[in-house]
C-alpha cells in the first residue's frame, strides 16, 4: 500500500450498502446517469468541467415538467467582478427586491465542486432559495480553482472576497451592518474559514455561517465513506481525486483549513447552521463539525437529511426536502439577522 493510500484511507475492507435515495432525490440522479457523463476521477480537470452536472439534471426535469411555479423564484440577478485575492473574481448577486431602497441583510455564498470543478450556474438553486426564504442578497463568489491554482489559492480568495463584500455591501443592496457566510460542499469549507480567518485577523465577524454538507476532513475511511464509496453524484475516487489536483504536497492535508475538524480552532466563531446529507461521504465529517462547534461554545443547529445525497440543497424545485433544508437554513439566517418574525 502506497503512502497516498494510507493517507486516503484505501483499504481492502468491503463497503457496506449505501442508503437509498428517496423518490424526487432517485429521480434526479435516474435523470443525471441519463445525460452520459463520465466517471470524474477518469478525466483531466478541463474535461470534468464539461461533464453533465446534478444541476442539468434538474433543469431537464423541470423542463419535463408542467409546473406553473417560476424557476426564477421571484428572485432577479446580476453578474459583477469583485477584488480577488490575486486579481477579479466572477460574482453573481441575488435580490429578492433589487428596487428598493432599503438595504437588506447580506449572505456571502460560496460554491462547491471540490475545488477543481462547477461554478455560479451549477450552484445557482442554493443562493437563489437563500434569497427567497430568507429575504436577504446573497453575493455568490467564484475563486480561483486547482490544478491551475493549487491550495491555498481559492482559501485566500474568500477571505478577499468576504473583505470586499464587508466594504462594498452597500452597492448591492447589502446591510454593512448585517452579513453572513455560506457555503456548500467545499464552499462550506471556505466559509467556515472565512469565520477563522475573520476572527483571527481582527475582521468583522459574519454573524452567522450556513455550512451545507461542509468538506471539513480528511478521513476518507470514516462511516460515511464506508456506507457511500460509491455513491453518487459524490463518491470516494472523486474525493481522492480532488485531493491529487487540489494539494501540491499531500502534508497540506494536515492544515487546520483543511483538516477542520482534527486541527482548527473553533472557539468564538459565529453561530452556526450545518446541514448534511444522508448519502454523501461528506456525513460524518459534517456532523462531527456540527458537535464540535457545540462544543466549542457555538449557538449550533444542524440537521441530516435522509434520503438525501450530496448536491441536493439546490434542488428545491424537484426535491421536497431540499426546499425544507433552504427554509431551515433561512429561518436560522433571519434569527441571527433578527429578522425572524416571532409569535405575538
Amino acid at each position: 500500500m502506497s503512502i497516498l493510500d494510507k493517507i486516503l484511507g484505501k483499504d481492502e475492507t468491503p463497503r457496506d450498502t449505501p442508503a437509498k435515495p428517496d423518490m424526487a432525490m432517485g429521480k434526479v440522479l435516474d435523470t443525471l446517469a441519463g445525460l452520459g457523463g463520465k466517471p470524474i476521477e477518469t478525466l483531466t480537470a478541463q474535461e470534468a468541467r464539461l461533464q453533465p452536472t446534478p444541476t442539468d439534471a434538474v433543469k431537464k426535469i423541470l423542463r419535463e415538467a408542467v409546473k406553473d411555479e417560476n424557476p426564477s423564484m421571484g428572485i432577479q440577478t446580476r453578474d459583477i467582478t469583485i477584488d480577488g485575492a490575486a486579481g477579479p473574481l466572477q460574482a453573481r448577486v441575488y435580490s429578492p427586491d433589487p428596487d428598493s431602497d432599503d438595504l437588506k441583510p447580506l449572505v456571502v455564498y460560496f460554491h462547491g465542486g471540490g475545488f477543481v470543478i462547477a461554478d455560479l450556474d451549477v450552484y445557482d438553486g442554493g443562493p437563489r432559495g437563500v434569497s427567497r426564504f430568507a429575504d436577504v442578497v446573497v453575493l455568490s463568489v467564484h475563486y480561483r480553482q486547482a490544478p491551475e491554482n493549487k491550495f491555498p489559492a481559492a482559501h485566500e480568495d474568500a477571505v478577499a472576497a468576504w473583505k470586499w463584500a464587508v466594504a462594498n455591501a452597500q452597492s448591492i443592496g447589502g446591510d454593512p451592518r448585517r452579513i453572513a457566510v455560506m457555503g456548500e460542499s467545499a464552499g462550506g469549507n471556505l466559509a467556515i474559514n472565512v469565520s477563522i480567518a475573520a476572527r483571527d485577523q481582527g475582521l468583522q465577524a459574519p454573524m452567522h455561517q450556513v455550512l451545507v454538507y461542509p468538506l471539513v476532513g480528511t478521513d476518507l475511511d470514516n462511516e460515511s465513506y464506508r456506507e457511500n464509496a460509491t455513491a453518487k453524484p459524490l463518491n470516494k475516487p472523486m474525493i481522492e481525486w480532488f485531493v491529487k489536483q487540489t494539494f501540491a504536497d499531500l502534508s497540506d492535508l494536515i492544515d487546520p483549513r483543511v483538516n477542520v475538524v482534527g486541527n482548527a480552532d473553533l472557539r468564538g466563531l459565529p453561530s452556526s447552521t450545518v446541514i448534511t446529507a444522508e448519502i454523501d461521504p461528506l456525513r460524518t465529517e459534517g456532523e462531527k463539525l456540527a458537535e464540535l462547534l457545540e462544543a466549542a461554545g457555538v449557538d449550533t443547529r444542524s440537521k441530516t437529511f435522509n434520503g438525501s445525497t450530496h448536491e441536493f440543497f439546490g434542488m428545491g424545485l424537484v426535491v421536497p426536502d431540499a426546499a425544507v433544508a433552504q427554509q431551515f437554513a433561512a429561518h436560522e439566517l433571519k434569527r441571527a439577522f433578527g429578522t425572524a418574525i416571532l409569535p405575538i
